[in-house]
Order: C-alpha cells, then sequence, then structure tokens
C-alpha cells in the first residue's frame, strides 16, 4: 500500500508537529484529538507554527495555507477509517494506547500501517493489542517536530521488511532523516541520553560543580548545544522521571534509577520551564 493518506491521533506538542509536517509534505493529514477543546488548541498551535514560520521567512503564506489545507480535525475514530498510516503520539500511558489501538483497530483499513511515538515503552507491547503486528512500528519524532531533523523507526520481531522500508521511505518523505532501531525501552537516543541526565543531577547532588558550571562544562568541553540540566529543564523534569522509572523497569540497571533530588523536585512542583522552575527559575 502507498502512503497517502495519514492519521494522527493526539494533537498535543508532538501530535500537532507530526501533523504539521505531514500536511506541509502533501499529506492529507486528519488529526483526532478526544474532545473539540483538546482539537481547537491543536489546531491553533499547528497555525501559529506554520505563520512562524512565515514571519522568519522560512515558509511563503500560500504554502502555509496550502498545508492547513491538507489537515482537518476530529474527535471521532472513524474518521480514520481509510488512512494508509496511523501515527499515535496520546498520552504515555500503555493502557491508554493499548486500548486506543485495539480500538482502532477494528476501524481502519486492513493494509493500513501503525506506528507509535512512544519515546520509552517498548512497541511490542503495544503492536499485541492489534491484528496487525506485521504492520506496525515505532516512529520516534523530537521536540520540537518541525525542526527536529531526526526519526527513529522501531523494528518490533513481527514488523515485516516491506512495513520497515515503507517507514523509513515516508520519513525521507517528510525531509526527516530515519534511523532503525530495534525494540528496546528507550530506543537510540533515549538509552544514551536518559543516564547522562540522570548523572548530571547526581553531579549536582555531589556537589561536582554548580548548576551553571556543570552546564557550562558540557556546553563549552563538549560542544553540545544546551547543557544537561537546561536541557532537563526545557525536556520537563516529570517528564524524565518518568520515562526513568520506565527504563529502570526495563533494565534494572542504577544508570536508569531516578535520583533522590528528581523525584523531590518533581514532587515540589520544580518542573523545568512549563512550571515556571526547574534547576533555573522561568518566573518574571
Amino acid at each position: 500500500m502507498t502512503i497517502e493518506k495519514v492519521g494522527v491521533l493526539g494533537c498535543g506538542l508532538m501530535g500537532a508537529g507530526i501533523a504539521e509536517v505531514c500536511a506541509k509534505a502533501g499529506f492529507s493529514t486528519v488529526v483526532r484529538e478526544v474532545d473539540e477543546g483538546l482539537l481547537e488548541k491543536g489546531m491553533q498551535r499547528i497555525e501559529r507554527s506554520l505563520s512562524k514560520a512565515v514571519d522568519k521567512g522560512k515558509l511563503e503564506a500560500v504554502q502555509r495555507d496550502e498545508t492547513m489545507s491538507r489537515i482537518s480535525g476530529t474527535t471521532e475514530l472513524e474518521s480514520l477509517a481509510d488512512r494508509d498510516l496511523v501515527v499515535e503520539a496520546i498520552v504515555e500511558s500503555l493502557q491508554a494506547k493499548v486500548e486506543t489501538f485495539a480500538a482502532l483497530d477494528r476501524i481502519v483499513q486492513d493494509g493500513a500501517i501503525f506506528a507509535s511515538n512512544t519515546s520509552s515503552l517498548t512497541i511490542t507491547q503495544i503492536a499485541m493489542a492489534t491484528q496487525r503486528t506485521d504492520r506496525f512500528v515505532g516512529l520516534h519524532f523530537f521536540n520540537p517536530v518541525p525542526v527536529m531533523k531526526l526519526v527513529e523507526v522501531v523494528r518490533t520481531l513481527m514488523t515485516s521488511d516491506e512495513t520497515m522500508q515503507q517507514c523509513l521511505d515516508f520519513v525521507a518523505s517528510l525531509g526527516k532523516e530515519g534511523v532503525s532501531c530495534r525494540d528496546n525501552s528507550g530506543f537510540i537516543v533515549n538509552r544514551l541520553l536518559v543516564p547522562y541526565l540522570l548523572d548530571a543531577i547526581r553531579a549536582v547532588e555531589e556537589g561536582v560543580g554548580s548548576i551553571e558550571d556543570i552546564d557550562k562544562a558540557m556546553q563549552l568541553g563538549c560542544g553540545y548545544p544546551m547543557g544537561p540540566l537546561t536541557l532537563l529543564d526545557f525536556v520537563g523534569l516529570d517528564t524524565t522521571y518518568y520515562i526513568a522509572n520506565i527504563m529502570f523497569e526495563e533494565y534494572r540497571e542504577k544508570r536508569f534509577a531516578p535520583p533522590p533530588l528528581l523525584k523531590q523536585m518533581v514532587q515540589a512542583g520544580r518542573s523545568g520551564r512549563k512550571s515556571g522552575r526547574g534547576f533555573y527559575d522561568y518566573g518574571e
């Protein structure tokens, strides 16, 4: 099956970004949210992103309008019935993903491919909720989706060669770079990144250096675009804590175990930029 029609589950930060890049690449795109309020908020997010690109001279106004014309929103799973590919970007909950895909499997045409944007859960346990395990992959986009070039294309034991190639070709058609990954929690990037971020927190706990100096050392010493503690604030300390717990459950290795300081900061509501305070203060 040729991928021409794309469905996106979820119109939050990641789902909106995925819908935007699909529509921009010329695909008919339907994005589904659970209620009208969230859907409207998500569609406005897409329009703001495209308008910002126009303001920066990266996109013509006519291209913005054409892109928006390819996107339609819905609150009904049935609206995804004719899609060739459905990418899920809902809440990072195994139960929610399994229930959604089990329902979707009964609705979407048989030849369609299903994909999850999960960053930490294994694809296999989600795919097993469907009758199309050979046509199920992980497509892990990175935030912000319109800017970040990488997509991890995750293969399970059941994924067919044809499905894998179709998805790699699809990623390339979006102007992204795909890397093939085995289905282990964290895939490539988070498997390497999460222990690094957790070690940075341990360095703060142990007084190795100040928050500012740890960040400066990794920026200037390793050429990283931002330090680990700044990155943690950007990603969200609550998100990192959640992912680390899932990965520790999978691997049972100390390097994936959340440090006490991370847990305490999350409990205190210091989640990073989105809460106004993390390792740095983002208040007025």
